[in-house]
Protein backbone atom coordinates (compact mmCIF):
# COMPACT_ATOMS: atom_id res chain seq x y z
CA UNK A 1 0.00 0.00 0.00
CA UNK A 2 2.99 2.60 0.19
CA UNK A 3 2.45 5.70 -1.63
CA UNK A 4 -1.11 5.32 -2.26
CA UNK A 5 -3.67 7.61 -0.36
CA UNK A 6 -5.50 5.95 2.41
CA UNK A 7 -9.22 5.55 1.88
CA UNK A 8 -10.00 6.84 5.31
CA UNK A 9 -7.50 9.26 7.15
CA UNK A 10 -8.46 10.25 10.62
CA UNK A 11 -6.57 12.67 12.58
CA UNK A 12 -6.57 13.65 15.99
CA UNK A 13 -10.78 12.75 16.10
CA UNK A 14 -13.29 13.21 19.07
CA UNK A 15 -16.37 12.52 19.68
CA UNK A 16 -18.95 12.71 22.76
CA UNK A 17 -22.08 11.42 23.81
CA UNK A 18 -23.70 14.22 25.84
CA UNK A 19 -20.46 15.56 27.19
CA UNK A 20 -19.21 11.52 27.76
CA UNK A 21 -15.98 11.41 25.53
CA UNK A 22 -16.50 8.15 22.59
CA UNK A 23 -13.54 8.49 21.31
CA UNK A 24 -10.48 10.78 22.17
CA UNK A 25 -7.43 11.94 19.68
CA UNK A 26 -8.16 8.83 17.50
CA UNK A 27 -5.56 8.87 14.27
CA UNK A 28 -5.78 6.10 12.10
CA UNK A 29 -5.40 4.88 8.30
CA UNK A 30 -7.69 2.42 6.55
CA UNK A 31 -6.16 1.07 2.88
CA UNK A 32 -8.23 0.20 0.45
CA UNK A 33 -8.97 -3.51 0.04
CA UNK A 34 -7.41 -4.20 3.44
CA UNK A 35 -9.87 -6.22 5.78
CA UNK A 36 -9.09 -4.52 9.47
CA UNK A 37 -10.58 -5.74 13.00
CA UNK A 38 -11.30 -3.22 15.40
CA UNK A 39 -11.13 -4.88 18.85
CA UNK A 40 -12.73 -3.50 21.69
CA UNK A 41 -14.75 -4.14 25.08
CA UNK A 42 -18.37 -2.74 25.25
CA UNK A 43 -17.83 1.12 25.40
CA UNK A 44 -14.26 0.85 23.69
CA UNK A 45 -15.39 3.36 20.51
CA UNK A 46 -16.15 0.52 17.72
CA UNK A 47 -19.36 1.11 16.90
CA UNK A 48 -18.99 5.00 17.06
CA UNK A 49 -15.78 4.72 14.95
CA UNK A 50 -17.97 2.58 12.28
CA UNK A 51 -20.73 4.86 12.48
CA UNK A 52 -18.41 7.80 11.62
CA UNK A 53 -16.89 6.03 9.15
CA UNK A 54 -20.18 5.98 7.21
CA UNK A 55 -21.09 9.69 7.35
CA UNK A 56 -23.71 9.21 10.18
CA UNK A 57 -21.61 11.60 12.49
CA UNK A 58 -19.31 13.87 12.25
CA UNK A 59 -16.42 14.78 14.39
CA UNK A 60 -16.34 17.16 17.00
CA UNK A 61 -12.57 17.79 16.80
CA UNK A 62 -9.88 16.55 14.70
CA UNK A 63 -10.38 15.48 10.93
CA UNK A 64 -11.51 12.60 8.61
CA UNK A 65 -11.07 12.55 5.32
CA UNK A 66 -12.82 9.96 2.44
CA UNK A 67 -10.93 8.85 -0.63
CA UNK A 68 -8.54 12.30 -0.73
CA UNK A 69 -11.79 14.54 0.75
CA UNK A 70 -12.50 15.94 4.31
CA UNK A 71 -15.98 14.20 5.07
CA UNK A 72 -17.83 16.96 6.55
CA UNK A 73 -21.74 17.19 7.16
CA UNK A 74 -21.75 19.72 4.62
CA UNK A 75 -20.37 17.63 2.21
CA UNK A 76 -22.76 14.80 3.02
CA UNK A 77 -25.78 17.11 2.17
CA UNK A 78 -24.65 17.54 -1.30
CA UNK A 79 -26.42 15.00 -3.60
CA UNK A 80 -23.77 15.03 -6.24
CA UNK A 81 -21.63 13.42 -3.29
CA UNK A 82 -24.11 11.95 -0.85
CA UNK A 83 -25.77 9.21 -3.34
CA UNK A 84 -22.31 7.97 -4.87
CA UNK A 85 -20.92 8.01 -0.95
CA UNK A 86 -23.82 5.71 0.25
CA UNK A 87 -23.17 3.61 -2.83
CA UNK A 88 -19.43 3.11 -1.73
CA UNK A 89 -19.49 2.71 1.65
CA UNK A 90 -22.56 0.77 3.56
CA UNK A 91 -22.74 -0.30 7.38
CA UNK A 92 -24.76 -3.45 8.71
CA UNK A 93 -25.60 -2.44 12.13
CA UNK A 94 -24.90 -5.21 15.14
CA UNK A 95 -28.92 -5.20 15.84
CA UNK A 96 -30.70 -6.19 12.45
CA UNK A 97 -34.08 -5.38 13.40
CA UNK A 98 -32.66 -1.50 13.29
CA UNK A 99 -31.85 -2.09 9.76
CA UNK A 100 -34.90 -3.85 8.41
CA UNK A 101 -38.55 -2.57 7.63
CA UNK A 102 -39.96 -3.59 4.96
CA UNK A 103 -42.79 -5.65 4.16
CA UNK A 104 -40.81 -8.42 2.88
CA UNK A 105 -37.27 -9.77 2.44
CA UNK A 106 -37.72 -9.09 -1.17
CA UNK A 107 -38.39 -5.00 -0.55
CA UNK A 108 -35.59 -5.24 2.07
CA UNK A 109 -33.35 -5.92 -0.39
CA UNK A 110 -34.68 -3.56 -3.12
CA UNK A 111 -35.20 -0.48 -1.68
CA UNK A 112 -31.82 0.83 -1.46
CA UNK A 113 -31.60 0.44 -5.09
CA UNK A 114 -35.16 2.06 -5.71
CA UNK A 115 -33.70 5.11 -3.65
CA UNK A 116 -31.02 5.69 -6.15
CA UNK A 117 -32.89 5.51 -8.79
CA UNK A 118 -32.00 2.67 -10.60
CA UNK A 119 -34.47 0.86 -13.43
CA UNK A 120 -37.22 -1.39 -12.36
CA UNK A 121 -35.46 -4.16 -14.57
CA UNK A 122 -32.01 -3.67 -13.01
CA UNK A 123 -33.15 -3.30 -9.58
CA UNK A 124 -35.21 -7.34 -10.09
CA UNK A 125 -31.96 -8.71 -11.90
CA UNK A 126 -29.83 -7.31 -8.64
CA UNK A 127 -31.48 -8.28 -5.72
CA UNK A 128 -32.33 -11.95 -7.41
CA UNK A 129 -28.62 -12.18 -7.94
CA UNK A 130 -28.10 -10.96 -4.54
CA UNK A 131 -30.72 -13.38 -3.29
CA UNK A 132 -29.28 -16.38 -4.39
CA UNK A 133 -25.69 -15.41 -3.00
CA UNK A 134 -26.63 -15.04 0.46
CA UNK A 135 -28.96 -18.09 -0.04
CA UNK A 136 -32.16 -16.10 0.72
CA UNK A 137 -34.36 -16.91 -2.67
CA UNK A 138 -36.78 -19.65 -0.75
CA UNK A 139 -37.44 -16.13 1.87
CA UNK A 140 -37.91 -13.81 -0.50
CA UNK A 141 -41.62 -13.22 -0.07
CA UNK A 142 -41.10 -13.52 3.76
CA UNK A 143 -41.58 -10.63 6.61
CA UNK A 144 -38.32 -10.31 7.82
CA UNK A 145 -39.58 -9.63 11.79
CA UNK A 146 -40.81 -13.84 11.12
CA UNK A 147 -36.91 -14.97 10.37
CA UNK A 148 -34.37 -16.07 12.64
CA UNK A 149 -31.50 -13.95 14.23
CA UNK A 150 -29.29 -15.24 11.46
CA UNK A 151 -31.53 -14.81 8.86
CA UNK A 152 -32.42 -11.34 9.36
CA UNK A 153 -28.10 -10.87 9.81
CA UNK A 154 -28.19 -12.65 6.55
CA UNK A 155 -30.93 -10.23 5.12
CA UNK A 156 -29.44 -6.91 6.56
CA UNK A 157 -26.10 -7.92 4.85
CA UNK A 158 -27.55 -8.31 1.30
CA UNK A 159 -29.64 -4.78 1.26
CA UNK A 160 -25.93 -3.26 1.25
CA UNK A 161 -24.13 -6.39 -0.95
CA UNK A 162 -26.93 -5.15 -3.57
CA UNK A 163 -25.31 -2.09 -3.90
CA UNK A 164 -21.74 -3.64 -4.36
CA UNK A 165 -20.09 -1.13 -2.09
CA UNK A 166 -16.15 -0.56 -1.95
CA UNK A 167 -16.02 -0.28 1.75
CA UNK A 168 -18.11 -3.11 4.25
CA UNK A 169 -18.39 -1.43 7.46
CA UNK A 170 -20.22 -4.80 9.39
CA UNK A 171 -20.80 -3.92 13.50
CA UNK A 172 -20.12 -7.69 15.24
CA UNK A 173 -21.17 -9.52 12.33
CA UNK A 174 -21.60 -12.69 14.08
CA UNK A 175 -22.67 -11.71 17.41
CA UNK A 176 -26.17 -13.64 18.75
CA UNK A 177 -25.83 -15.59 16.08
CA UNK A 178 -26.05 -19.69 16.08
CA UNK A 179 -22.63 -21.61 15.32
CA UNK A 180 -23.99 -22.35 11.50
CA UNK A 181 -24.92 -18.70 10.89
CA UNK A 182 -21.54 -17.45 12.19
CA UNK A 183 -19.78 -20.06 10.14
CA UNK A 184 -21.86 -18.49 7.12
CA UNK A 185 -20.93 -14.87 7.80
CA UNK A 186 -17.41 -15.75 8.27
CA UNK A 187 -17.53 -17.55 5.30
CA UNK A 188 -18.62 -14.34 3.23
CA UNK A 189 -15.90 -12.37 5.22
CA UNK A 190 -13.46 -14.71 3.78
CA UNK A 191 -14.82 -14.67 0.63
CA UNK A 192 -13.55 -10.98 -0.14
CA UNK A 193 -9.86 -11.72 0.77
CA UNK A 194 -7.95 -10.55 -1.71
CA UNK A 195 -10.83 -8.67 -3.48
CA UNK A 196 -10.84 -4.65 -3.93
CA UNK A 197 -13.33 -4.70 -1.41
CA UNK A 198 -12.46 -2.93 1.70
CA UNK A 199 -13.98 -4.80 4.76
CA UNK A 200 -14.01 -3.32 8.44
CA UNK A 201 -15.41 -5.57 11.21
CA UNK A 202 -15.80 -4.30 14.83
CA UNK A 203 -16.07 -7.01 17.38
CA UNK A 204 -14.97 -8.24 20.73
CA UNK A 205 -15.20 -12.03 19.56
CA UNK A 206 -11.18 -12.76 19.56
CA UNK A 207 -12.34 -16.40 18.27
CA UNK A 208 -12.87 -15.06 14.83
CA UNK A 209 -10.32 -11.89 14.50
CA UNK A 210 -8.08 -14.50 12.43
CA UNK A 211 -10.60 -15.60 9.83
CA UNK A 212 -11.74 -12.19 9.33
CA UNK A 213 -8.88 -9.68 9.33
CA UNK A 214 -5.76 -8.92 7.82
CA UNK A 215 -4.66 -6.30 10.51
CA UNK A 216 -5.93 -6.03 13.64
CA UNK A 217 -6.47 -2.58 16.13
CA UNK A 218 -7.72 -2.32 19.49
CA UNK A 219 -9.30 0.24 20.59
CA UNK A 220 -9.14 1.32 24.46
CA UNK A 221 -11.22 4.14 26.26
CA UNK A 222 -11.48 5.72 22.76
CA UNK A 223 -7.97 5.42 21.00
CA UNK A 224 -5.93 3.21 19.85
CA UNK A 225 -4.44 0.97 22.18
CA UNK A 226 -2.65 -1.08 19.68
CA UNK A 227 -2.13 -2.19 16.00
CA UNK A 228 -0.22 -5.28 14.48
CA UNK A 229 -1.25 -8.63 12.80
CA UNK A 230 -4.02 -11.04 14.24
CA UNK A 231 -1.77 -13.56 15.53
CA UNK A 232 0.87 -10.61 17.32
CA UNK A 233 -2.91 -8.97 18.95
CA UNK A 234 -4.00 -11.76 19.99
CA UNK A 235 -0.64 -13.53 21.44
CA UNK A 236 0.04 -10.13 23.56
CA UNK A 237 -2.06 -11.20 27.16
CA UNK A 238 -1.33 -8.53 28.40
CA UNK A 239 -2.74 -6.27 25.86
CA UNK A 240 -5.84 -8.54 26.08
CA UNK A 241 -6.39 -8.27 29.87
CA UNK A 242 -5.36 -4.69 30.19
CA UNK A 243 -7.85 -3.94 27.29
CA UNK A 244 -10.49 -6.14 28.80
CA UNK A 245 -11.00 -8.84 26.09
CA UNK A 246 -9.97 -11.94 28.24
CA UNK A 247 -10.11 -11.84 31.96
CA UNK A 248 -7.82 -13.53 33.93
CA UNK A 249 -8.44 -17.06 35.84
CA UNK A 250 -7.06 -17.90 39.23
CA UNK A 251 -6.76 -21.46 40.52
CA UNK A 252 -4.43 -23.29 43.06
CA UNK A 253 -2.20 -25.86 42.52
CA UNK A 254 -0.84 -27.19 45.87
CA UNK A 255 -0.97 -23.52 47.60
CA UNK A 256 0.20 -22.15 44.36
CA UNK A 257 -2.53 -20.05 42.55
CA UNK A 258 -2.00 -19.85 39.06
CA UNK A 259 -3.54 -17.17 36.79
CA UNK A 260 -4.25 -17.80 33.24
CA UNK A 261 -5.70 -15.47 30.26
CA UNK A 262 -9.47 -16.77 29.21
CA UNK A 263 -11.67 -15.36 26.68
CA UNK A 264 -14.79 -13.66 27.71
CA UNK A 265 -18.04 -15.28 26.22
CA UNK A 266 -20.69 -12.29 26.44
CA UNK A 267 -21.78 -12.13 22.76
CA UNK A 268 -24.90 -10.26 23.49
CA UNK A 269 -23.76 -6.81 24.49
CA UNK A 270 -24.30 -3.93 22.42
CA UNK A 271 -21.93 -0.84 22.06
Amino acid sequence: MTGTTPLFELRDVCFDYDGIPALRKLSLEINRGERLSLLGANGSGKSTLLRLLDGLCSPSQGSLRFDGQQLTPQLLQRDNFALPFRRRVALVFQNPDVQLFNPTVFDEIAFAPLQLGWSKEQVVSRVEQTLEYMRLTTLSDRPPYRLSGGEKKRVALASVLVLDPEVLLLDEPTATLDPRSQSQIIDLIQDWKGSSKTVVSATHQLEIVEDIADRVIVLEDGNVAAMGSPAEILSNHELLLRANLVHSHRHSHNGVVHSHPHVHSHSKHEH
